[in-house]
């Protein structure tokens, strides 16, 4: 089967699926196709994250995260309520442990003055109010307007929008061979050609983006997020969302305890280096060439140790180990005992930018493009949080803006 439309999106993740949907309120008359590499939406990232909806605290006003997360969070959660999603508006603590926390304490305030987000500074008395259960040394942040949404829900229910508006998405259409001058993709779904391409691709942007010449100076390094469970009887401890204070020189917010849409509390996830984009288990998804390239790529992040990326490295490979994954999470509850956390399948990959000239991992989403393409190369939490208003973003870059 070949087929012309005029916009052709690779990748159908919460990034895909509402570009097609800004495109869809921009272009009514426009042929939209949408192709998906998997049998269903949500086998990856986006259907395998927490669902935090964040508020934005963490992310310095000049950043795009910053201009995008919160105002995301808002029609995320008007999005839910207005299709009877999941959606509870369950705020967030993030406790200081040490007194090393608290000097970066003041730049998250800073952080959310600045952007115009709700957060109150509050002590242990304070902190424990909202959740009695959680260890904080002196004081901590409070985030009303943190929520937490069925992230598959709203996959489903975007895929239903858009197909009732013409949009066309294309499962089983893994990008197979792409001719840049002729704007053809071929893959098992048939043949697309088009007249502009957004690559919303996830853990295989980069890849998508160099057949176009660009993104030549990234490669996406995969970390493995794995989670335990609180037993059940001991998941009323945690009332809503407790995380640590992060080390803000890693894109990564530490292993924190959630109680998710359906009711269970989840602690993690990890940042262990992967030995592939879809290395969900511990050989599962892992390819020799892949895992190679992946060790060369952090072996050099390593010896460079930009951004204190050794202790990185050494703190989430020793999380593998359930005594010092109990370890992180206990500092965020000290009660709970060893035998609180079980075994779980949830795990994800986090498609991690990583800059290979400078050797420094990419804290912020990146994009580039050409004349008829925009590559979203970095689309790395809080990409779910943040999809509808960067969707729209996206769509004022590309050239047909």
């Amino acid at each position: 089967m070949a087929q012309a439309v005029d916009y052709l999106i690779v990748g159908g993740g919460i990034v895909g699926l509402t570009v097609a949907r800004e495109l869809r309120k921009r272009y009514p008359a426009a042929s939209i196709a949408l192709l998906e590499k998997e049998a269903a939406l949500g086998k990856h990232a986006s259907g395998r994250n927490s669902g935090v909806l964040h508020s934005g605290i963490y992310y310095d006003s000049s950043t795009l995260k910053a201009k995008v997360c919160a105002e995301g969070a808002r029609r995320m959660k008007a999005f839910a309520a207005e299709h009877d999603i999941n959606c509870q508006h369950s705020g967030k603590v993030i406790v200081a442990t040490s007194a090393q926390d608290l000097p970066v304490l003041e730049r998250l305030l800073k952080n959310a003055q600045a952007n115009g987000i709700r957060a109150e500074r509050l002590d242990e008395q304070g902190i424990h109010q909202i959740e009695p259960h959680a260890g904080v040394y002196q004081q901590g942040i409070y985030c009303p307007d943190t929520a937490v949404i069925d992230s598959k829900a709203v996959l489903l229910k975007l895929r239903e929008l858009l197909t009732a508006t013409g949009v066309e998405i294309f499962l089983h259409a893994a990008v197979d061979s792409i001719d840049v001058a002729a704007r053809k993709i071929i893959t098992p779904a048939g043949e697309f050609s088009y007249g502009y391409l957004f690559n919303c691709a996830g853990a295989s942007a980069d890849k998508v983006a160099k057949h176009y010449g660009l993104g030549l100076d990234y490669t996406l390094v995969p970390f493995k997020g794995i989670y335990f469970k609180l037993r059940p009887e001991r998941a009323h401890l945690v009332r809503a969302n407790i995380y640590p204070v992060p080390d803000i020189n890693q894109p990564f917010l530490g292993v924190h305890l959630t109680r998710v849409a359906s009711g269970d509390v989840y602690a993690g996830p990890t940042a262990i280096p992967a030995l592939g984009r879809e290395n969900y288990g511990i050989l599962q998804g892992a390819r020799l060439a892949e895992s190679l390239r992946v060790g060369f790529e952090i072996s050099r992040m390593y010896l460079a140790n930009h951004q204190n990326f050794r202790r990185l490295v050494h703190t989430e490979l020793g999380k593998y180990r359930k005594k010092n994954f109990f370890a992180a999470v206990r500092k965020l509850m000290p009660e709970l005992t060893y035998d609180d956390l079980v075994a779980s399948d949830k795990a994800g990959i986090r498609p991690q930018l990583i800059n290979i000239r400078e050797k420094k991992l990419e804290m912020d989403y990146v994009i580039e493009k050409s004349a008829d393409s925009l590559h979203v190369l970095n689309a790395i939490s809080p990409a779910f949080t943040s999809s509808l208003a960067f969707a729209e973003w996206i769509v004022d870059q590309s050239s047909i803006a």
